[in-house]
């Protein structure tokens, strides 16, 4: 078994970066963090001994509560009204049990057992890396060949109108494997439980989510890796904390909450809500803990998210819960008694797809928890010799191994299965994640009880990205254009994409994929231009139609033209105060 890190991370100790030929090894964030842009400097609001607490009222009004707990001792540090959650701080001991007496007042906990850094009342910008360019190509890595993402990709690469958050330790957006594909306008920190939109708040103050990132959606532009689905768009959320790179609840609130508000279609979560790696339901604190996260996962989903999380390290059996070893990890762990009821956040919350890891092969990794009916798929995760090979901050590469490996493959196969089924809701996806799995059974370890079909090393199986878009490419061939172009009033615009290697004739069939981000669309009319001038209208939508947005595959008969050539979307714009963008478009023949 592999040695392992504080499990909050779920990844092995080790990696190796490549910058060409060259190789450094990675030392755990807890004995080298990144360190900030510049020192934090505490104000005025912070003191010595101030604690989080997460505070559950009704979701709506919460201006009551919010008054409540000035009166009694604390301040408002964030307030999600949408779910009834606040986050509040105070130095007094007795906040907590004061305030569960206040009429409105559900629920009250202790999110730490620490005390809440000085740098929440001022934060420090992570450092923004130096990179270095790579002479690494591309290549055909074992975890993409064991989910048959390679073959996918004939397929298709996804839809840049499918997002994905990376809630996680940040993510290096300046790397030229995720560059590419990175969406900073809705990208944030989330660390101490409130979002900070700056420019740069969002990158990594480890290594760990830049290296899932590129798992899920790196680049596919001839050099370094290439991620699961590397056409869709990554967001980075960055939840832990600096120094320590805790993930403590009130962030994980705060990560969901944007994540429903920004339109992810999947987020990715390799983590467990610190500081408890199990939180129990008969601790009024862990109580708060479990009911605000779980609100803030329900909320998402709701907004159209599903969430994807690694089921951890620890080797064991999730659906047979005895003891926990390793909590509170922000002072002092304690062994104590645990049962069922105490729960894994957020990989064990409703709703959340959990993943379990495995090795290359048909094998479980040495390290993975596991459980019956609480897996529900696998996926490659490394073990041994064998990690997974992606991208880390500065322009490097690395081998890393966990269940933080094998999370964001799925995550990557669940944002290929969105970019082919535009409407399909969470539960949608949940339910095709599990129908494209590919049974794996159990080996020869009285642990693993259940059925081929379904058991508790594997659930449903490992995930298989060919089946998820389609087990055949397409008969003819894709061009796509994904650089932006903007629609400004009373303009028409072109958006060229060049097709070469097709013989003879367009199909009579010829799909016209459109990616379009405007408000109030009945502004808009659509066209295809063909190489010779010749223009097929698409769309001309009723003045009337305020819906934002266009995301449809048209059809048009276009085999009276010469295939080979450059083709144009042309968009026209007919109105004032509503502008956007060509997001991106394409064309299968």
């Amino acid at each position: 078994m592999p040695t392992l890190i504080s499990r909050h991370l779920r990844r092995s100790v080790v990696a190796v970066a490549a910058l060409g030929a060259a190789a450094v090894f990675v030392t755990p964030a807890s004995a080298a963090p990144t360190a900030p842009a510049t020192p934090a400097t505490a104000t005025a609001s912070w003191a010595a001994g101030t604690r989080a607490y997460l505070v559950i009222t009704t979701p709506g009004d919460t201006s009551a509560v919010r008054a409540a707990i000035t009166t009694n001792g604390g301040t408002v540090f964030a307030s999600y009204d949408a779910i009834g959650v606040i986050v509040a701080h105070s130095t007094s001991t007795t906040f907590a049990a004061t305030m569960r007496g206040v009429s409105g007042v559900q629920q009250v906990g202790a999110t730490r057992t620490s005390d809440v850094p000085a740098d929440a009342y001022n934060p420090a910008l992570p450092a923004t890396p130096t990179q270095a360019a790579t002479t690494l190509t591309e290549s055909n890595r074992w975890d993409m060949t064991q989910i048959k993402a390679d073959k996918a990709w004939a397929v298709t690469t996804g839809s840049s109108a499918v997002k994905v958050g990376v809630l996680d330790t940040g993510v290096d957006d300046l790397h030229q494997d995720i560059a590419p594909n990175f969406d900073a306008a809705d990208s944030a920190s989330c660390a101490y439980g409130k979002a900070d939109t700056r420019t740069g708040a969002w990158r990594d103050v480890d290594e760990h989510g830049t290296h899932v990132a590129g798992t899920i959606a790196a680049a596919k532009n001839g050099k370094g890796v290439i991620g699961v689905a590397p056409g869709v768009k990554i967001a980075s959320v960055r939840i832990a904390e600096p120094n320590s790179t805790l993930f403590f609840a009130e962030n994980t609130v705060c990560g969901f909450m944007w994540a429903g508000d920004h339109g992810f279609k999947v987020t990715n979560n390799s983590y467990y809500t610190d500081p408890w790696q199990f939180n129990c339901p008969d601790n009024v604190d862990q109580a708060a803990i479990i009911e605000g996260v779980r609100r803030a996962q329900e909320y998402a989903e709701n907004k159209g998210s599903l969430q994807v999380a690694a089921a951890g390290n620890s080797n064991v059996d999730l659906a047979n819960k005895r003891t926990d070893t390793e909590s509170p990890n922000d002072s002092t762990p304690v062994t104590r008694t645990i049962t069922n009821a105490c729960l894994d956040i957020p990989t064990e919350l409703p709703g959340v797809v959990t993943v379990s890891a495995m090795g290359n092969g048909n094998v479980k990794a040495s390290y993975s928890n596991f459980g019956r009916d609480v897996i529900d798929v696998a996926a490659p995760g490394g073990d041994g010799a064998s990690g997974v090979y992606s991208t880390l901050p500065g322009g490097k590469y690395g081998n890393l191994s966990g269940t933080s490996m094998a999370s964001p493959h799925v995550a990557g196969v669940a944002a290929l299965l969105a970019s082919t089924n535009p409407g399909a809701t969470p539960a949608d996806l949940r339910a095709k994640l599990a129908s494209q799995a590919n049974d794996t059974a159990c080996p020869s370890d009285s642990r693993c009880t259940g059925t081929t079909a379904k058991n508790a090393f594997f659930g449903e199986g490992q995930v298989d990205a060919l089946k998820a878009v389609g087990s055949t490419p397409p008969a003819g061939k894709y061009f796509e254009n994904t650089t932006d172009v903007a629609i400004a009033d009373n303009s028409t615009v072109e958006s060229p994409v060049t097709v070469t290697g097709v013989s003879g004739n367009a199909p009579a069939a010829l799909k016209v994929g459109v990616d379009i981000k405007h408000t109030y669309r009945g502004d808009l009319v659509l066209s295809l231009v063909a190489p010779d001038g010749t223009v097929y209208t698409l769309e001309d939508f009723a003045d009337n139609d305020g819906t934002d947005n266009v995301a449809k595959t048209y059809t048009v008969d276009a085999s009276s033209e010469t295939a080979n050539g450059t083709w144009k979307l042309r968009v026209r714009d007919g109105a004032t105060q509503d502008t956007g963008k060509i997001d991106a478009w394409n064309l299968t023949f």
